[in-house]
């Protein structure tokens, strides 16, 4: 057999739900030189929810059309044949025939479910030699498929990861013996007030641009993150310690390790691109804010700061808001507020001084509402996303490339509290974020993990 070749024993036949299509309007091209089959009433479901100007809505229409492309100038007798993919010789297939349902009678559930799920079973009947797959996004369903004995799967194209331990936390701990290890090959010196570290050595293979380093041993304190790294040598730059009650950010110190790595990459003019990582507590939304605010106020470096994310609600949504753009995500920025009463009662003087600085946090600090993102550049701004977990690989993409000269982009988010509907951990736009950028000089990434927020909240998130 030639290499490449297909065999037509080994193509398989994928019948693709609906949510899939609306999750991932390119799926179609995901199933390499596999045939493609769409039930008819996949298509009702396209038509009946390709209104709105929800992401969702926009997958629908960008399916339809190229559904359409596809379909152009061809013949009934070719559709029927099956329409070939732009992939390695698959074939996409829709239902042009009434199909006897298999189905028990007694089996519950939505009709357009029962009707994906029967002609499934009939495909399996008609074709004994080929390995028919139901994909589908939802859970029960494939729970039903599988009680019927219909071979089912998830969309895994999606997934940056197969297991999210494998996921970049951005920090690496050095052996206690590092420094008798290396010693031979170090240099060291200093430039603009910056201790830098050159070094050779098999650690040095693991290692990712603007990795944070530690020694574990707290008798020999040193941190650093990596600046360069060539074939055989990696240079990392002494990090400045915010621990010190002398180096405060709007009267913030870090309170650990974790913490000091993540402003010195906030702080870092040379990173264009921040994500932290870590649940509910461990400061990523303050310290966020307290970087940006000093280096928008104190070292004008960026001309205001934008705060946006997601709005999905945790509970039962309570409707249409009144007001402008801002009053309207005003409720959704719960944690902004808490954190800026913070940063406001660590400043010093009387309570003129006090309201005159609460003023000029206002006026350097805008709320944005992601549905208004598109098309839009910034610049010399300071964008913070908040609740980055929820949003989607394509909506992560949108984002950034909003981005203009001079201008920071930094992506909170946990990734234990996704909301969004058909997102999970491996599937997050966050985490797509992190992987795709690691290797990129100006990216950094942190993930914590240590709270800081009060005893009874670490309690509870350690043992709920």
């Amino acid at each position: 057999m030639a290499k490449g070749k297909v065999v037509a024993k080994d193509k398989r036949l994928f019948v693709l739900d609906t949510n899939v299509l609306m999750h991932d309007p390119t799926s179609i091209l995901r199933f390499q030189e596999h045939d493609i089959y769409l039930p008819m009433v996949v298509l009702e479901e396209l038509d009946a929810n390709k209104k709105g100007l929800t992401e969702t809505a926009a997958n629908v229409r960008q399916t339809n059309r190229f559904l359409d492309e596809l379909m152009t100038g061809k013949t009934h007798e070719e559709i029927v044949d099956g329409l070939s993919l732009p992939t390695n010789g698959g074939k996409l297939f829709f239902q042009t025939n009434e199909v006897n349902s298999l189905l028990p009678n007694i089996l519950p559930g939505g009709k357009a479910d029962n009707s994906i799920l029967g002609i499934t079973l009939s495909l399996q009947k008609d074709k004994p030699h080929t390995k028919v797959t139901l994909v589908s996004k939802d859970i029960n369903l494939r729970v039903k498929a599988g009680i019927l004995g219909v071979h089912a799967e998830d969309y895994y194209n999606d997934q940056v990861l197969e297991d999210l331990s494998q996921l970049h936390t951005g920090i690496h701990v050095l052996p206690n013996d590092f420094w008798d290890k290396h010693s031979k090959d170090l240099e060291s010196w200093k430039e603009e007030g910056k201790t830098y570290y050159k070094i050779k050595g098999p650690e040095i293979n693991t290692w990712l641009p603007n990795d944070c380093l530690y020694l574990q041993d707290p008798s020999q304190p040193f941190m650093a993150f990596v600046r360069e790294i060539k074939n055989d040598y990696v240079v990392f730059q002494h990090a400045h310690d915010y621990q010190l009650p002398k180096h405060t950010l709007w009267g913030i110190n870090a309170r650990n390790r974790e913490q000091n790595f993540a402003l010195n990459v906030l702080m870092d003019p040379d990173i264009d691109f921040v994500t932290l990582q870590g649940p509910a507590g461990t400061g990523k939304t303050l310290l966020t804010l307290a970087a940006g605010l000093a280096q928008t106020l104190d070292h004008a470096r960026y001309r205001e700061i934008l705060m946006t994310r997601v709005t999905v609600p945790l509970g039962e949504d309570i409707g249409f808001l009144p007001g402008t753009e801002e009053e309207k995500m005003t409720p959704w920025m719960g944690a902004l507020m808490d954190n800026l009463e913070v940063l406001h009662s660590n400043t010093h003087g009387d309570a003129w001084e006090r309201a005159a600085t609460q003023d000029l946090l206002r006026n350097k600090i805008k709320i944005r509402a992601l549905n208004y993102m598109r098309g839009r550049t910034f610049l010399n701004k300071y964008l913070i996303i908040d609740e980055a977990q929820n949003l989607t690989s394509k909506q992560m993409k949108t984002l950034l490339t909003r981005a203009g000269p001079g201008t920071k982009i930094v992506c909170l988010g946990d990734l234990h509290q996704i909301d969004t509907p058909y997102l999970t951990e491996r599937t997050s736009g966050l985490t797509y974020a992190i992987d795709r950028f690691k290797h990129w000089e100006h990216s950094a990434h942190i993930t914590l993990s240590r709270g800081e927020r009060s005893r009874l909240a670490d309690f509870a998130s350690e043992n709920m």
